[in-house]
């Protein structure tokens, strides 16, 4: 039992992508909001987004020099031994010196050295695993973990039936509510009340297939009386801008990141998307009718598995990516020709949301504690 009059220790650890980092920066967000005293400690992995993104958020953070395994033969597996080693001994230090009550994975391999120091030590530790397929690291530690906190149903494939605790992702909180937004959005993108908005999202880098459906099929687009409002990344921005401006096209919005996604969203009357567990999250909450193109390249295909358990319930549609270019305008007219359609796909996806994630995650952590 903790002392109630000294304040509560937390650490964190885990990140090296977004769907495991702003869960992580959410989390911890709940967490001070019930206890304003306490004091949070994120571990990450030295030189990943996290060690930025992290001080952004407004907390402290230590780096591992942890590196994943790679699953092809390569020579930065040699050092791996060594960088896990290093990393579990400088768990053990932080461990010794922070002197935490508790510690949350999030998930990626940074998360795993100071989860597997801490249960060596017997202090309480929680896993938030945000896919539908879980992670290695996550299982290797979810034996020893208190509690896991999953973001789908049907996980006990994964881990022990008493062990899990169904609270969803934690996501941002201006997609809570987009009522009264859409006429801000149209202004701020420039859009126009006439046509339907279709938005087009790939990720902060970019996602290469959907970029190049949307190239085959803009003109299209705009000629049929749609306009899009297209996040194309940072690795394609450049590439897209130039090939709309030299289409002459009006109603093609390309942009590098979009940081008013309350916006996007409320401006949206269709979403096409790649299945990334947090993407798909916050959908749920948005409610409107999506397109899912599963990115191929991720381990253990696990955003074909997020998109299938959507699809599963008739709340989306899924194209594959190898059949995404020359196809994606003929989905997306189906389902918005189809008025039915849209509307059971739009009250299918909100029946999955979990609007209160964050502070589940919290309750469960507290129960731990308690």
């Amino acid at each position: 039992m903790k002392n109630t009059e000294t304040p509560y220790r937390i650490m964190i650890s885990g990140g090296g992508t977004g769907g495991h980092i702003y869960p992580a920066i959410a989390i911890a967000n709940a967490w001070r909001e019930k206890h304003p005293d306490s004091e949070i400690l994120f571990v990450g992995a030295e030189g990943k987004m996290e060690m930025q993104k992290v001080p952004e958020a407004g907390y402290k953070i230590v780096g591992l020099r942890v590196a994943g395994l790679q699953r092809s033969l390569s020579l930065s597996n040699l050092s791996f031994p060594f960088k896990l080693i290093a990393s579990l001994n400088k768990s053990k230090k932080l461990l010794k010196e922070f002197t935490p009550n508790a510690v949350v994975g999030v998930g990626g391999y940074a998360s795993g050295p100071l989860l597997y120091a801490a249960q060596g030590k017997g202090i309480p530790t929680m896993i938030q695993e945000q896919n539908s397929y879980a992670g290695l690291t996550n299982k290797l530690l979810a034996k020893r973990a208190k509690k896991i906190c999953v973001a789908y149903p049907g996980m006990e494939k994964f881990f022990s039936k008493e062990s899990i605790q169904y609270t969803g992702n934690p996501v941002r909180k201006d997609i809570l509510n987009l009522e009264g937004k859409r006429e801000k959005a149209f202004q701020h993108f420039g859009l126009v009340k006439d046509r339907k908005v279709l938005l087009i999202l790939g990720g902060s880098l970019g996602a290469r297939t959907i970029n190049h459906a949307v190239l085959a099929d803009m003109e299209a687009f705009e000629k049929d009386g749609y306009q899009l409002l297209w996040q194309s990344g940072k690795f394609y921005f450049q590439e897209c801008l130039e090939k709309v401006k030299m289409s002459g096209l009006k109603h093609i919005h390309v942009k590098e990141f979009i940081r008013e996604m309350d916006l996007a969203y409320a401006a949206a009357d269709m979403v096409v998307s790649r299945a990334g567990a947090l993407s798909v999250s916050e959908l749920s909450l948005v409610g409107k009718p999506v397109v899912f193109i599963p990115s191929p390249n991720v381990a253990e295909d696990h955003q074909t598995k997020n998109a299938m358990a959507y699809v599963s319930k008739d709340a989306a549609i899924m194209l594959k990516d190898a059949e995404a270019v020359g196809k994606l305008k003929s989905v997306v007219d189906m389902i918005l020709d189809d008025s039915v359609k849209v509307k059971s796909l739009g009250i299918n996806m909100h029946k999955l949301a979990k609007p209160r994630a964050a502070e589940e995650i919290v309750e469960v952590l507290e129960r731990i504690l308690a």
